[in-house]
């Protein structure tokens, strides 16, 4: 397991058990580290909402079964991207997602009809730009549905993915507390950060090569690099 993704796994796990701790003490953690809306809190006169809330959101879960799915996304697809990308380059990726998925959600309260008090928790912002990368390094990978053994190439499973996403965002589902439009903004997020790299690659390379070349025969023999 690469350093970045077991860092996150501790990171999670330990908030986690401080959630529990705390919470058999009296006092909810999510208070402090949970993503509060800012729309209420500020037209409210609300002290719910804190800056730091975009970044320690991520790190929060309701409950084993939203800490498991989440972290065993993070383990499964995680350390391949980690190897690939080094680790820097992933923990930036998975930080950025995350708190890009914090301001959808905030944009989303923000244009919801009228203000009203609303929390939210979890990985799944973050986890949603990992299953984007994944799809982007390796789109022809094989992934199956749970309990649909085909196997669907990984471009199509999260693209598929996406748009369950967007449908349910966009549907007035009784119950549904899942903030779908958090997903998808981890993925726009990531797309925008990959695409940004991508091009600030290219603008590299397209000066590497004239590296090694004679210039012997031109006027100006140092090209500008």
């Amino acid at each position: 397991m690469p350093p970045v993704t077991r860092n996150i796994l501790a990171i999670n796990a330990v908030v986690g058990l401080a959630d529990w701790v705390f919470g058999r003490l009296g006092f909810d953690l999510v208070s402090w580290l949970g993503l509060f809306n800012w729309g209420y809190s500020a037209f409210h006169g609300m002290r719910s909402f804190h800056i730091w809330q975009l970044f320690t959101y991520m790190f929060m879960h309701s409950g084993f079964g939203h800490f498991f799915c989440n972290m065993f996304a993070v383990m499964m697809f995680g350390p391949v991207i980690e190897r690939e990308w080094g680790e820097k380059k992933f923990l930036i990726y998975y930080l950025v997602c995350g708190v890009g998925a914090a301001l959808v959600q905030e944009l989303t309260w923000l244009l919801a009809i009228g203000s009203y008090p609303a929390v939210t928790i979890g990985a799944s912002g973050a986890v949603f730009g990992v299953l984007l990368a994944f799809a982007w390094l390796f789109p022809e990978q094989k992934m199956f549905l749970l309990f649909v053994p085909i196997p669907i190439p990984s471009r199509v499973f999260v693209g598929l993915y996406a748009l369950l996403e967007l449908s349910a965002g966009f549907s007035s589902i009784p119950g549904d507390n899942v903030a779908h439009f958090a997903h998808l903004g981890g993925m726009v997020f990531g797309y925008i950060l990959i695409k940004y790299w991508q091009h600030k690659s290219n603008h590299k390379n397209r000066f590497k090569v004239y590296e090694g070349k004679d210039f012997s025969k031109y006027h100006y023999k140092n090209p500008i690099k």
